[in-house]
């Protein structure tokens, strides 16, 4: 059986996802057999050329015309395009994969995820972190008690794109679009490797700050064949967001993420120390894990490229490092696989809504000066 795949959406998540549907059968001959079906977009003219170069047979401009048409939906599109796409293809009975944070909004995302219980087809959050062999080589000396009892988990998501004042405003800066800033966008994928590493979130105390009001629109017509210099739109999402939280077991973490860090490109960044060693992960350094075990004086920097190691016996000799779009391939191996054998996934849409539960008490944390719990 080949899996027919409509994707909406091609720019930044619709390329990486395209690659690694391109790879599955170079590197991972179990997989699945996928035909990249249709892709799914606003703009005819840049939607025909997008197909043409990432490989799709066909286009559409109505994703409510697409659904039936294919086997699996992934939804790429802006946070606030996840909900309608999603559930529509869920009550038709297609798996979805929808992008991180699962929906704008809590209301959304929860609906989304009673949409995916009563549907019982596999669904995926788009949490691609979790899929490095480094993080699973982490969850398992973690779940082996290498760690012993674990006491504190550190996470932060450093990027300093939007440092510049002068730097265009987009969909990212809205609040009605985007849901929120820095923490939706970074904050979700730390707190989902929180969940998957140590365990649930319970309670939270938040803050989030807007460093820059308003930004210029990048060409906004005047109407008369110029650019209107001095047009702006308001920002209405956080520029950056702290954290301090309590996971279940007691377990003390702070979480991190901002936009405006100098210096910083994509600076994903975990720690967890527990009662027999700790554990140091970079996603800038994806190939490696520091690892203290027990009596050692310092850390040891495990290079997790070996044929034993998850995923990298798909890929190249020991040493030969992987890179940030191999993630996106185990992630659609293991969706895809699920949907073929029609098996649990996770991360799912009951992980995806957990996430967006965080989110939203460190917003009402914010708002409110006191800590919140997690429901």
């Amino acid at each position: 059986m080949t899996l027919k795949v409509g994707v909406l959406g091609y720019r930044f998540m619709g390329k990486a996802h395209a690659n690694a549907l391109a790879r599955l059968p170079m590197f991972f001959p179990d997989a699945p057999d996928v035909e990249r079906h249709t892709l799914i977009g606003r703009d005819e003219e840049a939607l025909s050329e997008a197909a043409d170069r990432l490989g799709f047979a066909h286009t559409s401009t109505d994703w409510e015309e697409v659904i039936d048409e294919v086997d699996v939906f992934y939804n790429l599109g802006p946070n606030f395009v996840h909900a309608e796409p999603s559930i529509a293809a869920l009550e038709a009975g297609v798996p979805v994969l929808c992008e991180k944070p699962l929906a704008a909004n809590l209301s959304d995302a929860e609906r989304m995820a009673e949409a995916a219980r009563s549907a019982d087809v596999p669904t995926a959050t788009a949490f691609n972190y979790r899929f490095i062999p480094a993080i699973q080589y982490a969850k398992g000396l973690i779940e082996d008690g290498v760690l012993g009892e674990i006491h504190q988990f550190r996470g932060r998501y450093l990027q300093d794109w939007l440092v510049d004042p002068d730097a265009p405003w987009s969909w990212r800066n809205d609040e009605e679009l985007a849901g929120s800033g820095a923490l939706g966008d970074l904050g979700a994928h730390t707190i989902d490797l929180a969940r998957f590493l140590v365990g649930d979130v319970e309670r939270v105390s938040g803050h989030l700050q807007t460093f820059v009001d308003e930004r210029p629109v990048e060409g906004e017509s005047t109407g008369d064949g110029e650019t209107a210099a001095d047009e702006t739109r308001p920002v209405t999402v956080d520029d950056a967001y702290s954290a301090q939280a309590e996971l279940e077991g007691d377990v003390m973490a702070t979480f991190e993420a901002s936009r405006f860090a100098n210096g910083h490109k994509n600076d994903h960044t975990i720690e967890i120390h527990g009662s027999e060693g700790s554990l140091k992960f970079s996603l800038e350094r994806l190939n490696e894990l520091e690892v203290l075990r027990g009596e050692n004086r310092g850390y040891e920097t495990v290079l997790v490229t070996d044929e034993s190691d998850p995923y990298v016996e798909h890929w190249w000799p020991p040493g030969h490092v992987i890179g940030w779009e191999h993630t996106f391939v185990h992630e659609n191996y293991e969706f895809l696989s699920a949907v073929e054998s029609g098996t649990e996934y996770h991360p799912n849409f009951a992980d995806g809504v957990a996430v967006q539960k965080v989110l939203d008490a460190i917003e009402r944390s914010d708002e409110s000066g006191e800590w919140v719990q997690v429901e």
